[in-house]
């Protein structure tokens, strides 16, 4: 059943990219998941590296009706896990990923560090191009993660690279609470 909204003709989703060594890719996907919120929009983020720690958008995007979030990894690779683990963890994400695309049920699905999931090899270019060309017209599809490969930002609608000039972590200083989770 797919959802109930008036298009003009010839409507057609947008893929948008995130990407690039900068802080920043989560922040612009989970900033549109707010914004379609405000205008009655149906959004899933399924996170492929990220696991259900102490997030402070998974607390948030609780209190919204209309945007589902699931933390589908293990964590940071180099901190936790096998990389069989990590595999195995994000193919299950990709079927998901698959599955929700396919149900035409929401108006944006993001795909939350599937570059990553990429870049490792745990999901291969050719499979998210596929999904991406053949995902119902309407729907609009956000892709993040450093790594974007070439293939994907030549077929993305908007492709933002965020660049680091300057980050604290630099400076020795770590994660803050509401700014880095």
């Amino acid at each position: 059943m797919g959802l109930e909204h008036k298009m003009e003709k010839g409507y057609k989703g947008l893929v948008l990219v995130y990407t690039g060594t900068g802080k920043g890719k989560t922040t612009a996907s989970l900033g549109v998941a707010l914004r379609a919120s405000g205008q009655g929009l149906h959004t899933i983020i399924l996170q492929f590296i990220k696991t259900s720690c102490n997030y402070g958008e998974l607390k948030s995007i609780q209190c919204l009706d209309n945007v589902e979030i699931y933390p589908l990894g293990l964590g940071f690779i180099e901190n936790h896990g096998s990389m069989k683990e990590h595999a195995i963890k994000a193919r299950e994400a990709w079927e998901k990923a698959k599955e929700t695309v396919y149900s035409d049920k929401y108006e944006i699905v993001i795909l939350d560090e599937i570059n990553m999931a990429i870049q490792y090899g745990f999901v291969s270019v050719e499979e998210v191009i596929e999904l991406l060309n053949n995902r119902p017209r309407r729907l609009h599809v956000i892709l993040t993660g450093r790594f974007a490969p070439p293939e994907i930002i030549g077929m993305a609608d908007t492709v933002t690279e965020m660049c680091e000039i300057k980050h604290h972590y630099r400076q020795g200083v770590g994660a803050r609470k509401g700014i880095e989770f």
